[in-house]
């Protein structure tokens, strides 16, 4: 019998060129990176229900991905300071083009495609000029690089598109890094963060700072919901004893709103937040701290500390059914539902930091 790689090579033989979609990579419901036990690091597309329907190699590190609304497409970035980006053809196996960082620049982890996937933003760090830009590449033809615009900030890292698909969120973390200096970080006494809104040509439609005694809570990663309401997480860059929100949510044109918990809580926190994930009715927020080991739930109406379950090394997030789909640095893939966690699926590997959902 015929396999399927080899029908599909006939077809494209012929000129018959196949519409492939995420069907044809597994229909995976996420992407995230893994380290394996052999060294090896990979982008796997992974289920709701934990399981890993394909991986696929990456040449180092990766961070998170931006996957394509249409074609089973991803692009898996480097971790900060790297300087690639694969783009792969999830449903073939095969890299369908590799992106450098222009001379001068790093990425930062992260990226996101426009609403009709024609184009793909990417952070990245213009680090001899302490300033973030946002690289604009031709997704419809090659990945060839178009242009660039300025992300507002320093250290801009993660990346969302609004539901209007004319908006760009971006979340420039304010710290300024060069890759001289490894992973150092230059400026904290005089960093300043901010959420910057975009349009997807690079006006500056809003920038979103925090009260000046929070400059040092560096914005790190966004989460979007349906009516517009970005989420952000944050990373505290001053003293430990200190514990401010680590969490807060804006809308264009409105106050951002942060979201306290108890300071004993915060303190386990270890201020730092590694992913957030908004719930698909936008009504809980989760973040997680792989330092702390934990995952802080909060009823975004009103603030309050819905669960707080602890997870040893947990970091990745995602939005799935009535809860949410988490990884952790040692293989497991779970769901908190109704504030309570359980293991779906254990792994041989290392999930990193992210897990990126299609759709």
């Amino acid at each position: 019998m015929t396999s399927r790689r080899g029908f599909l090579a006939g077809l494209l033989a012929s000129g018959m060129v196949p519409q492939l979609s995420w069907a044809d990579a597994g229909l995976p419901d996420f992407l995230a990176a893994a380290r394996f036990p052999d060294g090896s690091y990979k982008l796997a597309g992974v289920t709701g229900a934990g399981e890993v329907v394909f991986t696929l190699p990456i040449p180092d590190r990766g961070h998170a991905a931006a996957a394509h609304p249409f074609r089973p497409e991803a692009v898996g970035f480097a971790r900060r300071p790297g300087d690639f980006a694969l783009v792969i053809d999830c449903a073939q196996g095969r890299d369908v083009a590799r992106l450098s960082a222009p001379a001068g620049r790093h990425f930062y982890g992260h990226g996101v495609f426009s609403k009709d996937g024609s184009r793909l933003y990417t952070t990245e760090n213009d680090y001899d000029a302490a300033e973030g830009m946002i690289g604009v590449w031709d997704a419809a033809s090659g990945y060839a690089r178009l242009g660039e615009f300025p992300s507002g900030g320093v250290g801009p890292h993660d990346i969302v598109l609004l539901p209007d698909g004319e908006t760009l969120a971006v979340a420039n973390g304010g710290i300024e890094t060069h890759p001289a200096s490894g992973r150092s970080k230059l400026n904290i006494p005089v960093m300043m963060p901010n959420l910057t809104y975009l349009s997807r040509h690079g006006a500056v439609q809003e920038v979103v700072e925090l009260a000046p005694e929070l400059h040092k809570n560096s914005i790190r990663h966004l989460a979007v919901g349906q009516g517009g309401t970005v989420c952000f997480a944050m990373q505290w860059q001053g003293a430990m004893e200190e514990t401010p929100a680590l969490i807060a949510h804006h809308r264009l044109g409105q106050d951002p709103v942060q979201i306290a918990a108890d300071p004993a809580q915060l303190a386990l926190m270890k201020n730092y937040a590694g992913s957030v994930a908004l719930s698909a009715d936008a009504q809980q927020v989760a973040y997680s701290s792989p330092r702390g080991g934990r995952v802080h739930l909060h009823d975004l109406g009103t603030g309050a500390l819905i669960a707080a379950p602890q997870l040893e090394d947990v970091c990745g997030l995602g939005a799935y059914g009535t809860g949410f789909l988490f990884t952790t640095g040692k293989g497991v893939i779970g769901l908190i539902e109704d504030g309570q966690a359980r293991v779906l699926t254990q792994h041989d590997c290392q999930w990193d930091n992210h897990l990126v959902k299609l759709g």
